[in-house]
């Protein structure tokens, strides 16, 4: 029987994200348990260079190339994944990767006992795969584990280059349209409307937030309580790589967040001691899980898009929305960028590229000389 993990926290982060975070540690100890032994000056460099996610997605990735090594081809004789030696991977030459990632990644399948299922990766899954691999290679080469770099071998794959026109938000008009089916409950079905109308503060909240602050589905499924200072006008967001950082709330935030803690949200006297501080619960009392977040938003953004429920957009939308949103109403995109917590301006960028005829649109409706000099 597994033993309780109990959280002895001396840290100013709340006792969730330090939960959150020892999650994904203890996932990474296991997959390192089964990587071979001589990566393990590898898993100390990734644990002070990535965010543990990354860090995370890594170490699968790397299980998942070591799987194929004993699995597809004759580069080991190991029999698990453990056993994989280093001299081995000293003779994998750059040809072998390439071949594993143009061919066998493309599309593979896993047979199990009930099914055979078949698994495609798009370029991009394929890019971060050849990340992960390139990270291992290049460490191993500068650790002097390896004799040459063979990451300098790896094929490059083409990524489509992002196209700001199909940036998927909604419009202002839409977002209207999406509130008002919060607050009212029109466009619901009659099943949802039973559950809306003991969840109809907690969704509004929930929205408001995304459309106002763009932020990310983890920083708003994190949040408590206790991240809001309504007497200074604040909110702390625990956002990637460990950041902390305070927010301003604004008077239409304040009012939503507040008309749920007070209207909806049962009383912290009455539930559990890990969710006493969650500020958004599930109907069975327990922090709200990231699909639920998923469900609701696909759920009002449908009927603001006037489409099926499979087809409405995701949290990340609504992130694109306020982003777009803030650059319409004049707001740089440098301001834009701190908000939404862009490592690269350029992303940024992206959001305010629909604005790009603003200014073909302004001079045209501007012109000094006379109508002769008119096209």
């Amino acid at each position: 029987m597994a033993k309780k993990i109990l959280i002895n926290n001396k840290s100013s982060r709340p006792d969730n994200i330090v939960t959150k975070e020892n999650k994904i540690i203890e996932e990474c100890k296991k997959i390192e348990s089964e990587l071979p032994k001589f990566m393990r000056d590898y898993f100390i460099y990734l644990k002070g260079s990535v965010a543990i996610s990354t860090r995370k997605a890594y170490l699968e990735d790397i299980r998942m190339f070591c799987a194929y090594l004993i699995d597809e081809t004759d580069l080991t004789v190991a029999n698990s994944i453990s056993d994989i030696k280093l001299n081995e991977f000293n003779d994998i030459r750059p040809r072998d990767v390439n071949l594993y990632l143009g061919d066998y990644c493309t599309r593979y399948t896993k047979e199990t006992s009930s099914a055979i299922h078949v698994f495609e990766n798009s370029n991009r899954a394929l890019a971060r795969k050849k990340s992960s691999l390139s990270t291992l290679f290049k460490f191993l080469f500068r650790n002097e584990q390896m004799d040459e770099n063979i990451s300098e071998g790896f094929n490059p794959i083409k990524l489509p280059k992002p196209q700001p026109d199909a940036i998927k938000r909604l419009e202002i008009d839409e977002v209207m349209v999406l509130l008002d089916a919060v607050e009212s409950g029109e466009g619901l079905t009659e099943k949802e409307l039973k559950y809306w109308e003991k969840t109809k503060l907690r969704d509004k909240a929930i929205l408001v937030l995304f459309l106002t602050y763009g932020l990310r589905l983890s920083e708003l499924r994190e949040l408590n309580i206790s991240s809001f200072n309504f007497s200074r006008g604040e909110f702390m967001i625990y956002r990637k790589r460990g950041k902390e950082v305070l927010m301003p709330i604004n008077n239409t935030c304040e009012q939503v967040v507040k008309d749920y803690i007070i209207n909806e949200r049962p009383d912290s006297e009455e539930l559990e001691e890990d969710v006493k501080d969650a500020l958004f619960l599930s109907l069975q009392n327990k922090r709200i899980t990231s699909r639920a977040i998923r469900e609701l938003v696909k759920k009002y953004s449908a009927i603001a898009l006037n489409t099926t429920k499979k087809n409405g957009y995701s949290p990340h939308k609504l992130r694109a929305t306020a982003a777009t949103s803030l650059i319409a109403n004049d707001f740089s995109i440098f301001d834009v960028q701190t908000l939404l917590d862009h490592d690269n301006v350029t992303t940024t960028q992206l959001y305010a590229a629909h604005k790009r005829n603003t200014k073909r649109d302004i001079v045209n409706n501007f012109e000094l000389l006379d109508e002769k000099y008119k096209k």
